[in-house]
C-alpha cells in the first residue's frame, strides 16, 4: 500500500502549483497593467514579456523562498496540516479578488494564513515571531516607497525633458516601456515567484527529515514553481489589469516607465535582503504616486480606496480561513 503521507506531499505539491498559478493571474498586473494601461505595449506582447521574466525571476534565487519555506513557523509546528490549510486560504481569496477585479497581496496573504494555521495547531508559539515582525514592517514601507519613488522619478523625468516635444516622448518612453515590463517582471518572479518553491521545499523537507535540503533545493522545484507562475501570467488577470493600469489614474508611457522602474527598484531590494513583500503594494503605490505628479485629483481615490481596503482585509480574511482550515484538518 502507497505511503500516505507522499500522496499528501503531491497534493501539497499540486496546491502550491495552484497557488503560484493564482499569483499569476492576479500579479501579472504587477507587471504588464501600466505598459497596456499606457497603451505602450500590446496586451499579448505584454503577457508574453512578463510571462518568460517571471519565470526567469523565480529561478534566479532562494532567498525569499527560505524565508517562506522556513521563517514564518518554527520548525516544529511545521506541518502537512499547517501548509495545505494556509494554501487553501490563499487560493480561495485570491481567486474571488481576482474575479471582482482587485490586486491583491499573495506574500501577506499566505504569511498571514500560515501563521494562523500555526496557531490553530499548536498556540501562539509556533510562530517565529521576529520573523512576522520583518514582514510586517515592509507591509508599510514597501507601498510608502513605492509612492515615494513614483512621485521623485517622475518629477525627475519631467524635469530632464522639460522642454521635448510630447510626440518625442511618447515615442522614447513607449520603447523604455519595454525594459520596464521585463524589469518589473524580473522583479515579480525574484520575489513572489519564489513563493511556490519555497512552499514545495518545505513539505519536501517535512516529508524526507532532510533539512539539507534547503541547502541545496532540487532544480525540478524552481523549474516547476516557476512555470507555474508564468502560466498564471499567460493566462492573465484581465479584472486586476484594467483596474490597476486605467481605473486609478490616467497613464501615458512616461508615467508606466516611471511607475515601473520605482517600484521593481524596491522589490528588487527586498529580494536581496530575503524580505517577501507584496509586489502588488508596490507597483499599486507607485501609479499613484506618478499620478499625484499632476494634482492630487488626477488619482482616483475611491478606486485607490478599494484597492487599500482589500489590501487591509487581506490579512484577516487570510489568517481567520488558515485557522479555520487548519482546525479542521487537525480533527481529521
Amino acid at each position: 500500500m502507497p505511503d500516505p503521507s507522499l500522496w499528501v506531499l503531491i497534493v501539497i505539491i499540486i496546491l502550491a502549483l495552484g497557488f503560484g498559478i493564482v499569483n499569476g493571474f492576479n500579479d501579472a498586473a504587477n507587471a504588464i497593467a501600466t505598459s497596456v494601461g499606457s497603451r505602450a505595449i500590446s496586451p499579448r506582447k505584454a503577457v508574453i514579456i512578463a510571462a518568460i521574466f517571471n519565470m526567469l525571476g523565480a529561478a534566479s534565487g532562494t532567498a525569499v523562498a527560505k524565508t517562506i519555506g522556513k521563517g514564518i513557523l518554527i520548525p516544529e509546528a511545521i506541518s502537512y496540516q499547517t501548509v495545505i490549510a494556509a494554501l487553501g486560504a490563499v487560493i480561495i481569496w485570491t481567486t474571488f479578488a481576482t474575479y471582482r477585479g482587485l490586486p491583491v497581496s499573495l506574500t501577506h496573504g499566505f504569511v498571514a494564513a500560515m501563521a494562523a494555521a500555526g496557531i490553530a495547531a499548536a498556540g501562539t508559539g509556533a510562530v517565529a515571531w521576529g520573523v512576522l515582525g520583518k514582514v510586517a514592517s515592509a507591509v508599510a514601507t514597501a507601498p510608502a516607497l513605492g509612492f515615494i519613488g513614483g512621485f521623485a522619478v517622475m518629477v525627475a523625468l519631467l524635469w530632464i525633458f522639460r522642454k521635448s516635444l510630447p510626440s518625442r516622448l511618447r515615442t522614447l518612453f513607449s520603447s523604455l516601456q519595454f525594459p520596464s515590463t521585463a524589469f518589473v517582471a524580473y522583479s515579480h518572479g525574484k520575489n513572489d515567484g519564489q513563493m511556490p518553491i519555497g512552499i514545495i521545499t518545505m513539505a519536501f523537507v517535512f516529508y524526507t527529515g532532510n533539512e539539507a535540503i534547503w541547502d541545496s533545493i532540487p532544480w525540478w522545484i524552481i523549474l516547476i514553481s516557476a512555470l507555474s507562475i508564468s502560466l498564471g501570467t499567460a493566462v492573465g488577470g484581465w479584472r486586476v489589469i484594467k483596474t490597476l493600469g486605467m481605473r486609478v489614474t490616467t497613464l501615458r508611457p512616461v508615467h508606466g516607465f516611471a511607475a515601473q522602474v520605482s517600484a521593481a527598484s524596491v522589490i528588487e531590494v527586498a529580494s536581496h535582503l530575503g524580505i517577501p513583500v507584496s509586489t502588488t503594494h508596490c507597483i499599486s503605490s507607485a501609479v499613484m504616486g506618478v499620478g499625484a505628479t499632476r494634482r492630487l485629483s488626477a488619482v482616483r481615490w475611491g478606486v485607490a480606496g478599494n484597492i487599500v481596503t482589500a489590501w487591509v482585509i487581506t490579512f484577516p480574511v487570510c489568517g481567520g480561513l488558515g485557522y479555520l482550515f487548519s482546525w479542521l484538518l487537525g480533527l481529521f
